[in-house]
């Protein structure tokens, strides 16, 4: 019996922090509905991470994980992307403006700082497909080093007063839109393509904070008339059906809908949860692979263990004394020894024990011709390992040169195929006769 549970027939779970408000002088945790209804509509089960204290030390429990969404919230913390070091920073008077404008967003909320931080870098390092709207695109470019904008208004209007936007209208919550200009060959483009008015769309606003500086991984996806970045992504980890997806929203595409109605303001404004799905979808499916690799792996290995006769005291001696030479043997052979050199005493006992078991043994043509490539003795080990050197020399030059063509996701996806293969490999070689 497998040692994993078949994920083939089960919903790829979609983890999303919630936010924390005060109801009843009670703390409420929620999530809004339209993100939970796109992400079921698209074949996932979303799973709620209450933002409680100390949740993110349980975050092993809930793997495996296959995708995570971040959403709206709070003001991250500014201290975290160090915004006092900025030229331009805002003053004390400023920040109390801000706070008197904006009090719910204004309030710093710590935990979901460490929770989302620390969940967005997971995906990060294991390719987990993320997506992030409004706040949840501002962690994730925080996570990956870049900026915001403290405030909008304060900051960026006064630079580019002819082209000003208003992000935030409390007095037309639901209903305010500005223009974005959509890039060219993006996957933003892609979706709205038919709903483009020359480049553009519109789109609704939520927000008095922004990316400041877009961390260098992302490329920007569209721009406000003011030059806010609105939305990015990783096109290195961009293939929603090998189960790559980055991407940061700063509109709510989940909410441009039709005033009194269900409708969406364009047939794309889904497409970012379609998209983020199917990837979801393909990852739990390379994560399935993976599991059952590693299920023949262990099979393998205890079947190994078992059908390995147990040795008695003396030949278990014997055994370690061949191991010895042979690796004494490796050692000056790897190290590029000095045959001529003579060994000391006790490093010349234990070469000639596996010299003798060597010219006793009956060992197949095969086995001797595996040995002498392998070097299991020194005997004229300095040109042969010349000549390996300099083929092992030319190969990893050309491998380095491919490889620096690659992408730091890529590269990360190499690693763990090889790594993979090479534990299987292994095992297979420890299970097979000897000759």
């Amino acid at each position: 019996m497998s040692s994993s549970p078949d994920l083939s027939g089960i919903l790829p779970r979609v983890l999303i922090v919630s936010r924390r408000t005060v109801r009843k002088n009670k703390f409420v945790d929620f999530v809004g509905e339209y993100h939970l209804d796109l992400i079921v509509g698209y074949g996932a089960v979303p799973v709620i991470m209450p933002r409680v204290a100390g949740i993110h030390a349980m975050l092993d429990s809930f793997e495996p994980i296959h995708g995570v969404l971040l959403c709206e919230g709070e003001d991250i913390d500014p201290s975290i992307y160090d915004a006092n070091n900025d030229d331009d920073g805002l003053t004390p008077e400023q920040l109390e403006a801000v706070r008197r404008l904006h009090p719910s967003d204004a309030a710093v909320d710590h935990e979901k700082d460490s929770i989302e931080l620390l969940l967005a870098r997971r995906c990060l390092e294991r390719g987990i497909p993320f997506l992030g709207i409004c706040r949840g695109s501002q962690v994730l470019n925080v996570a990956c080093g870049g900026t915001l904008y403290q405030d909008v208004d304060q900051e960026l209007a006064s630079r580019a007063s002819d082209t000003a936007v208003c992000h935030m209208d409390y007095a037309d919550y639901d209903g305010h839109r500005h223009p974005v200009r959509v890039l060219p060959g993006t996957p933003l483009h892609h979706w709205f393509a038919e709903s483009l008015d020359g480049d553009e769309i519109m789109v609704n606003s939520y927000h008095h904070q922004g990316v400041r500086r877009l961390a260098k991984r992302f490329v920007p996806m569209a721009f406000a008339p003011d030059g806010l970045v609105e939305g990015f992504y990783d096109p290195d980890v961009y293939n929603p059906g090998d189960g790559k997806f980055i991407m940061g929203l700063q509109f709510h595409p989940e909410r441009m809908r039709k005033d009194g109605s269900d409708e969406f303001d364009y047939p794309g404004c889904a497409k970012a949860y379609e998209e983020f799905v199917r990837a979801v979808v393909a990852y739990q499916a390379k994560l399935a692979v993976v599991r059952r690799f590693q299920d023949v792996v262990t099979r393998g290995r205890s079947a190994v263990t078992a059908a390995v006769p147990k040795l008695s005291h003396d030949m278990e001696k014997q055994r370690k004394v061949l191991v010895r030479s042979f690796s004494l043997a490796k050692n000056m052979y790897l190290g590029g020894g000095d045959t001529q050199k003579p060994a000391a005493e006790a490093e010349r006992r234990d070469l000639d024990a596996g010299a003798e078991f060597l010219e006793t043994a009956a060992l197949s043509s095969q086995q001797e011709k595996r040995l002498k490539q392998m070097g299991a003795t020194v005997r004229n080990a300095s040109g042969y390992l010349n000549s390996t050197l300099k083929v092992s020399e030319d190969r990893e030059a050309a491998a380095r040169a491919l490889m620096a063509k690659m992408s730091a996701a890529q590269l990360s996806s190499l690693a763990a195929f090889y790594r993979a293969m090479g534990a299987i490999c292994a095992d297979l070689l420890d299970a097979k006769p000897s000759c």
